[in-house]
Order: structure tokens, then C-alpha cells, then sequence
């Protein structure tokens, strides 16, 4: 703590030399030359050690200066990774009111804007979680699909796991080189509905696949009714040899986008084609080249019908590809008998494309159908998007249910079942059968009154059955809803006396009374036997 500072050392002279005339004293403090630069502000402290020393004081400083530092970094961190958690985790949702919704989809769309203030059941929001195929993975089972995600948001890995109560698929589930069945094998397993289907989106893996199922509807609509190209199918290449006619589009495997499509003007160039196609190890089709003119893309979302004209401007002979000019159209009748056909496919598709060609002789060829993730086009795109989300919501109003709901019907069977067994003519069975126990007990003592020879042992007899029948009718009082209702019917007629007042109705929860007021009545009847009894015994 003593030593000086490195930058402003002072020189300590040697024991043994001599003072200097007019110099200070050995004990006063040594000054360096060029001024004091310690921030010493007592200069008549003597000592390093002093609290206000060049040392301490510099180094207070320099421990505030951290400090500071410190705390300012610590702070906007915090104000940071609250930013990036907000913008990655959106607005918070309560568990219990709410479902969540996954969107599968790349990050060009924030598609949580379009389902913001939508209500499912009066007040369950829709928390919308959106990640592309190749950053999900998950876990399924009988118990559902636990979905995990990991995604990159502003440059922080966010990684989420929750349970999707609806999917919607926008992005291609194979594509050229990318092949996510597996995924979609875990969402069927935990039977997440989804739009389109699962299963429709399963049989869009394969495009000569649907060919074939357009094929079909070709067959039952007719060749001018629904005209497709004319398309020639090769499982391998070892069966390309020749082409029916030339110029010809090759197309490998399945891919979007004008991926894996040549043309070939000649036979030569077709087994060109068929020598590259051995390396993929994958199936190939073959289409006439059709000159076109424009080609034409109908879509179909929900209940609202679209078609848009495009136009290629850069010269290339795919019209998908490179600039184009793009222009709506009005959708005619004819396009849209051909994209209902189409909407039947598999299950039915809530939301499909069909690519057609214009031929510069004017003639159009279907050559492919798009599913859900197909290609919004235009100024009109906000749109599509809204009834997109419009059309998830009312299926997830459909398919997504509240547990609060399904509790409430399960408790509701319950009651209705517990009400069957404990019903008020049920608890009513008891007093009318006890009654008629007694009224046939009373008759049965009059008879014994009249017959003056009967012995004591006949007495007794009489007695246990008229008791016996007595807890008999108590003991089967559930046997049965009809055989109650007979015997409840039967009894006032049967031994009512016409001054007793009616049978009141007594709630279902006096069952303890009802029993005691049972009790009364059978001691009631043994004390009107025994009193007969006595007077019988008495005449004899």
C-alpha cells in the first residue's frame, strides 16, 4: 500500500549523502519534477498511506469506473435477452386458455399477426408456433406428439418443446435433396389434424404419384373435359431408351421450382439425360415440349377461387423460372371444375393449385397440382393469407375441443346415470310398499278374528310371513323401474283406507327418514298382532 506509482517514481536518496543547502528536509515529501499529477487534493498530507494518496485514490477510481462498466454491460444484456425473448416467445398465453397452433413455414411470413384477437370457444386464444421442417423434431406416441424446436432468432438459439393442437403445412415436406416423411410419420402418430390432411400431404411425396390419380380423373371426365399432358413414366434409367416424339422435358425424381428439368432436342441427348439419371438412383418422367404462350396458375383456399396469368419476360423456356409478368384473371367455370375435381383428391384438399399450359395454339394442358404449400402470387397475397388463416381457424374451432368441455359432458353422463339409479320414484317405492304391508297385515288379523279354533302355532305362522313379506317388499324395492312402477300403481288401490291422505312425494335426500318411518310402521303392525293375539287368547 505504500509503494508509489509506477508512472511518477520518487527518488529515495542514499543514508549517506550529505544535505544540500537549501533543500527540504530529509522527512518532507518528495515531489517529481513537472508538477504534482496525483490528484492530491490535502497537500499537507505527508504519507502514501493517507486516504487521499495518488494511490488509493486511483485505484478507488479505476474499482468505480469498473464497477460502473460493469453494471451498465450486466444491464443492457438483460434489456437485451428481454428483447430477443420477447420478439422469439411473442405475447404470453395462459395454458389453460389457449391452443397452440404450428406453422410449418419459412421466416419470410410472421403468419402468429394473422391470428391475433381470433377466439376459438368464446375465449381460447391460438398461440402460434412457426419453424421450418429441418428445424423441428419430436417424439411420438399414443399419449400425442411432444414437437421440440430450435430455431435462430436476431442471432440467439431459441429452443421450445409443447404439444401442437393443429399443424398447418405451407413449405414442401421433399424437395431436391430434403426428405422430412419422418416428421410427418410422428404428427400422424399423434393424430394432430392439420390442413391440408396428413394423409393428403403424405400422398404429395411423389409427384407421378398424383399424376396418376389425375390420370384417373381423366379417364372418368374424359380427354377434353380434362385434358392433361401426355406424360410417359421410367422407374429407372435403364429404361430410357427413346422418347415417343422430340423436343422432350425431362423431369428426375420430385423437386419444385424448375429443379431437375432438362430438355432434350434429340435421342442423343435423351440418353445423355438417362446416363446423368443413373447417378440420382430415382425415378424420371417424360412430357411433349408444348411452345407455350403463358401459362396459368388456379388456386383454390377454402371457398374462394383465383387464377393468374404468367407471362415469361427473360426468355427462358421454364416459365417458372426468371422474370416474369404476372396478371390476374378472372376464373371461369371451366378452370374451376377442373380445381373442384382436383379438391377431391385424397381425402379432399382444403387449399390446391393446378399449373396449366397455353400453347400458342391456344389449347391448355394440366401438367401438375400443387397441395398446401403452393406459391402465393400477385398484390393479393395479404389476402390469401388472411383466408388461410381464416380457414385454420374454423377447422381448429372443429377439431380443437377444451378439456373444461369434455369434463363437463363426462360429469354430465355421470349425473344422468347416478339420477337413473336414485330416482324420486324409486325412494317413493318404500312408503307405498310399506303401507301395503300393512294393509295386508290388518286383513290377515281379521280373518285370524273370525276363525276363533285356530291354535297358536297357526298364529305364529301367519305372523312370520306377514313380517316375511313384509322385508321381502322392502329388500326388492330396486329390482326394477317397471316392476316398481306396478307395484307403486297397485298399492293405494289395493288396501287404502279412504280417509289416509295421499302419499306425499318425498326428496330424494330423506332417505334416513323414509327408513325410520318404515320402522314405525312394522313396530306399529307387531304391536296391533300381539294386541290381537291377547284378545284371542283371552276369549279362548
Amino acid at each position: 500500500p505504500d509503494r508509489p506509482l509506477q508512472s511518477q517514481p520518487a527518488p529515495i536518496p542514499p543514508p549517506s549523502q550529505p544535505p544540500v543547502p537549501g533543500a527540504p528536509p530529509s522527512g518532507a515529501a518528495q515531489h517529481p519534477v513537472g508538477g504534482d499529477l496525483s490528484l492530491n487534493l490535502r497537500p499537507g498530507s505527508r504519507t502514501t498511506s493517507a486516504p487521499s494518496s495518488p494511490a488509493k485514490t486511483r485505484e478507488s477510481l479505476l474499482q468505480r469506473v469498473q464497477s460502473l462498466t460493469g453494471a451498465a454491460r450486466d444491464q443492457g444484456a438483460s434489456i437485451l435477452g428481454a428483447a430477443v425473448s420477447g420478439a422469439t416467445r411473442g405475447p404470453s398465453f395462459a395454458k389453460d386458455r389457449c391452443f397452440t397452433l404450428l406453422v410449418i413455414d419459412d421466416q419470410n411470413t410472421d403468419w402468429s399477426k394473422y391470428y391475433r384477437g381470433r377466439r376459438l370457444h368464446g375465449d381460447f386464444e391460438i398461440r402460434v408456433e412457426q419453424a421450418e421442417f429441418r428445424e423441428l423434431s419430436l417424439t411420438a406416441s399414443e399419449a400425442g406428439t411432444v414437437v421440440s424446436m430450435a430455431v435462430y432468432r436476431n442471432g440467439t438459439k431459441v429452443i421450445r418443446s409443447f404439444k401442437p393442437d393443429f399443424v398447418l403445412i405451407r413449405q414442401n415436406l421433399r424437395d431436391a435433396g430434403e426428405d422430412y416423411k419422418n416428421l410427418l410419420l410422428g404428427l400422424m402418430y399423434g393424430g394432430i389434424p392439420s390442413v391440408n390432411n396428413l394423409t393428403a400431404i403424405y400422398n404429395f411425396q411423389d409427384k407421378p404419384w398424383v399424376f396418376a390419380h389425375l390420370l384417373g380423373l381423366q379417364r372418368r371426365l374424359g380427354r377434353e373435359a380434362f385434358p392433361l399432358i401426355e406424360q410417359t413414366y421410367y422407374p429407372n434409367y435403364r429404361e430410357m431408351v427413346n422418347a415417343s416424339r422430340y423436343p422432350v422435358v425431362v423431369k428426375l425424381g420430385h423437386a419444385h421450382g424448375g429443379i431437375g428439368k432438362a430438355r432434350a432436342e434429340s435421342s442423343q441427348e435423351f440418353l445423355d439425360l438417362a446416363s446423368l439419371a443413373a447417378l440420382t438412383n430415382t425415378y424420371c418422367t417424360a412430357e411433349s415440349y408444348v411452345d407455350t404462350k403463358y401459362d396459368v396458375h388456379v388456386q383454390k383456399i377454402g371457398n374462394n377461387y383465383k387464377a393468374f396469368m404468367r407471362k415469361s419476360i427473360s426468355g427462358n423456356w421454364k416459365s417458372n423460372t426468371g422474370s416474369a409478368m404476372l396478371e390476374q384473371l378472372a376464373v371461369t367455370e371451366r378452370h374451376r371444375s377442373w380445381v373442384d375435381h382436383v379438391a377431391q383428391l385424397f381425402g379432399g384438399l382444403d387449399i390446391c393449385a393446378i399449373e396449366l399450359l397455353v400453347g400458342k395454339d391456344g389449347r391448355e394442358y394440366i401438367i401438375e397440382v400443387n397441395d398446401s404449400a403452393l406459391s402465393l402470387m400477385g398484390d393479393s397475397q395479404e389476402e390469401d393469407r388472411r383466408h388461410i388463416a381464416d380457414l385454420v381457424t374454423a377447422k381448429m374451432q372443429v377439431y380443437c375441443r377444451p378439456q373444461s368441455v369434455l369434463t363437463k359432458t363426462a360429469s354430465r353422463g355421470s349425473m344422468s346415470s347416478s339420477s337413473q339409479v336414485t330416482s324420486p320414484a324409486e325412494e317413493r317405492t318404500p312408503v307405498a310398499t310399506a303401507q301395503m304391508g300393512s294393509h295386508s297385515s290388518m286383513s290377515s288379523v281379521g280373518s285370524m278374528a273370525s276363525m276363533g279354533s285356530t291354535s297358536v302355532s297357526s298364529t305364529m305362522a301367519i305372523a312370520g310371513e306377514v313380517a316375511t313379506s313384509d322385508s321381502h317388499h322392502q329388500l326388492q324395492r330396486r329390482d326394477s323401474q317397471a316392476s316398481q312402477s306396478s307395484t307403486v300403481s297397485s298399492a293405494p288401490s289395493v288396501g287404502r283406507r279412504p280417509e289416509e291422505p295421499p302419499v306425499s312425494r318425498v326428496p330424494f335426500h330423506r332417505q334416513g327418514s323414509q327408513s325410520q318411518a318404515q320402522g314405525e310402521d312394522s313396530e306399529d303392525t307387531m304391536k296391533n298382532l300381539r294386541k290381537t293375539f291377547a284378545g284371542i287368547f283371552g276369549d279362548m
